[in-house]
């Protein structure tokens, strides 16, 4: 009794429910595991008991963060303060001269009181103590002083009660960049190729958005694990998707013939992924880049762009500093910090700094590296709106990082060492999930003001249009799994949602971003129900949208949710073409990937396919007669439009037939997940150009909105 009482009060689950009907108990050894991560004692029956006598004899005036939204009531971590006491708040600095601190009693009937401006109704300037900006969103400090003399200072976050919200209806493209290879690509798109994909669609289709993997930078390796959901930092992007010869840099470069040799050997690894089979190889790629982008560097900087650079370091501050000092040493120690020399293990230490100053050339240029790719993603966005497109580049944000990585380096106090996210057992895995993705301590995440998730938003969103965040669910809970254990020994851990919601939707409402959440699989009871209420869009993939509280049948357009992004497919997901064929069901038997015969996989799938396929041809969206798969992918996509979601994604992939997953769950070593280009029906890979030619395209596009009529170029043809 002791140990669950001591769990709850630290929010971690004894318990949980795979489905309604079942409860299972977490091990009790898992539980003291991961109490022992979050710094909680339990070992022994003595322990125990110590330790939940230091919890509950905690009394505090305030809780170490407090949210308030505007239009709403002040929350009871505020209405039920001892009626007297003094609460002061410090604004939050808004670039300008620091504005005074401004004090408030609280009355008699304490719950009666509001913070001027942003509780109980709309902000109203009139209420404004002097110096708060209008309205007064932000994080700042709040100090209580009872009148027995108690005091406490907490963390203040003042939310807008929505983040920004996209047009009614729009549509966009969904695309693993690195797939995305043009003419000019060095072996895998870029974001030069980002920024003509967004040109081209926006002014000849009328998309409104191209949704993106994540960008973050990559643990270096031998090779390096190509997913890009496994990152080494998600605060900063990887400058192997920079496009060399958009560097302004790039064309004064002294030493031309080496440019000139490093361009051809692109040119041939392109090549040999187009036309010769081969995968895209990362490595290669970037080892390409890497030395084009060293003697672009050595090109001195003119004054203005050295001044942007300058900002650029000033605004990101001890962030980058840590992430280009990371970079640096892993060069000369190897990519996993645990194993460099204990000294440089803390990136604190008086040995760090020292090996700072010694690789003071190879840290600026990490940091060069961060401020260009910045620099090319903000062009991509702005090629984006140039295009007229509504939303623009939607960034996608990782559930985590990786244990080796940048990121747990320079934070790790804000890490459960010990501990990997992950996934309970259920109807689609019986052994659970676990991602190899250290979490967050969510008392060090309070405790700090949630500055890290602050940082990684603000960083995220500087250049996005809008923003995915992968198993958004984790605003909520996580499933951690103790190292060295099977995810089935694992168990939840919950967060500070209503913090974690009100710090995104600030920083998404202070970059003007949209935000989309990836709530597919296991949701916990009233998690979409909170999501929707500050405006964070869901996910809805066509397949899994069924009527699981009735007859289980693909569910009519008109009963989808509004404020979602509708797919057919996702990176995790066969494509259309796949789906509709069963060609994935024999890839996953090819592999061993089945955990029953091959004939009941294939007729369950038939089935499920045939259901969807028959409420098309009911709704008239499927022509009677024509049964090819070309026209039965075009029929998913005007159902997609049929439904009331705000936004409809489309997997670019499908718009030229292709067959092939980017990612097969499951796999490492059997699949070349994360290294396939876009290709044909036939497995050919097609570029950008081709893509924007294909009649395939166009076809189905037409499906979401007919293209806007143009004129075209001296001897072309409009598409």
């Amino acid at each position: 009794m002791g140990l669950s009482r001591l769990a709850a009060l630290h929010g971690v689950a004894t318990s949980y429910s795979p489905s309604p009907d079942v409860t299972v108990s977490v091990p009790d050894d898992t539980v003291i595991a991961v109490l022992a991560a979050l710094g909680v004692d339990a070992g022994t029956p003595e322990d125990v008991r110590r330790s939940l006598v230091a919890a509950e004899s905690r009394s505090r005036l305030l809780p170490p963060t407090v949210v308030v939204w505007a239009g709403e009531p002040l929350p009871p971590a505020l209405t039920a303060l001892p009626p007297g006491s003094t609460v002061t708040v410090e604004p939050e600095p808004a670039g300008g001269p620091p504005a005074p601190a401004t004090s408030w009693k609280v009355p008699e009937v304490a719950s009666s009181w509001k913070l001027p401006g942003v509780a109980e109704a709309a902000p109203d300037p009139a209420e404004f103590p002097p110096g708060w900006t209008q309205p007064p969103y932000g994080v700042h400090r709040v100090h209580v002083r009872a009148p027995d003399h108690h005091e406490a200072t907490a963390t203040l976050v003042v939310a807008p009660a929505r983040v920004p919200q996209p047009p009614e209806r729009t549509h966009g493209f969904l695309v693993q960049l690195y797939s995305l290879l043009s003419a000019r690509s060095w072996g895998m798109g870029d974001l030069g190729d980002l920024a003509d994909l967004a040109a081209w669609a926006g002014r000849t289709l009328g998309s409104g958005f191209i949704q993106v993997n994540p960008l973050h930078a990559a643990v270096p390796g031998h090779p390096t694990d190509p997913s890009p959901y496994r990152p080494s930092s998600r605060r900063f992007p990887d400058p192997v998707h920079l496009h060399v010869e958009s560097v302004p840099e790039y064309g004064h470069v002294h030493d031309r013939a080496t440019l000139d040799d490093l361009r051809q050997d692109a040119a041939a690894l392109s090549e040999a992924v187009l036309n010769k089979g081969a995968l895209i190889d990362r490595d290669a790629v970037w080892e390409l880049k890497r030395q084009a982008l060293e003697l672009i560097a050595q090109v001195p900087l003119t004054p203005g762009r050295r001044a942007a650079y300058c900002d650029f370091l000033a605004e990101q501050g001890q962030a980058l500093e840590d992430h280009a000092l990371w970079c640096a040493l892993a060069e000369v120690h190897g990519p996993d910090w645990h194993s460099w020399p204990e000294p440089l293990r803390d990136p604190r230490s008086p040995g760090t700094a020292r090996a700072r100053s010694e690789l003071l050339d190879r840290v600026d240029l990490h940091c060069r590296l961060a401020w260009l790719t910045a620099t090319q993603l903000a062009d991509a966005q702005r090629a984006a709106e140039d295009a007229g497109m509504e939303v623009g580049i939607v960034h996608d944000l990782a559930v985590g990082v990786h244990p080796a990585g940048a990121d747990t380096w320079a934070q790790q106090d804000a890490f459960a060492h010990g501990m990997s996210v992950g996934a309970p057992p259920d109807a689609f895995n019986a052994r659970g999930q676990d991602w190899g993705l250290p979490p967050w301590r969510p008392d060090a995440l309070a405790a700090t003001g949630y500055a890290a998730f602050r940082g990684l938003l603000r960083g995220l969103l500087a250049h996005a249009g809008a923003l995915r965040i992968d198993h958004v669910m984790g605003l909520f809970r996580l499933w951690w799994v103790p190292e060295g254990r099977p995810p089935t020994d694992g168990t939840y851990v919950t967060y500070d949602a209503e913090a974690m919601l009100a710090v995104l939707v600030l920083e998404a409402h202070r970059a003007g971003s949209a935000v989309v959440g990836e709530d597919l699989g296991t949701v916990e009871p009233g998690v979409r129900e909170a999501l929707a209420r500050r405006g964070v869009l869901g996910t809805s993939v066509l397949w899994f949208e069924r009527d699981w509280d009735g007859d289980g049948r693909p569910l009519a357009p008109e009963k989808w949710r509004r404020d979602c992004l509708a797919t057919a497919t996702t990176h995790d997901l066969p494509s259309t073409a796949a789906r509709l064929t069963g060609d994935h069901v024999t890839l996953r038997h090819r592999l061993g990937l089945l955990t029953r015969p091959l004939e009941e996989e294939l007729t369950e799938d038939v089935t499920g396919t045939a259901e969807w396929l028959a409420l098309l041809a009911r709704l008239r969206m499927l022509p009677e007669g024509d049964g090819n798969e070309e026209a039965a992918v075009r029929a998913v996509h005007r159902f997609l439009r049929a439904t009331p979601a705000r936004m409809t994604g489309v997997w670019l992939p499908d718009t030229v037939g292709d067959r092939r997953p980017q990612n097969l769950p499951g796999t490492w070593d059997q699949y070349p997940n994360w290294r396939l280009p876009i290709a044909d029906p036939e497995g050919h890979p097609v570029t950008l150009e081709e893509i924007a030619a294909s009649p395939r395209l166009h076809g189905l596009m037409e499906v979401l909105r007919r293209p806007k009529a143009r004129t075209a170029p001296p001897g072309e043809r409009p598409a």
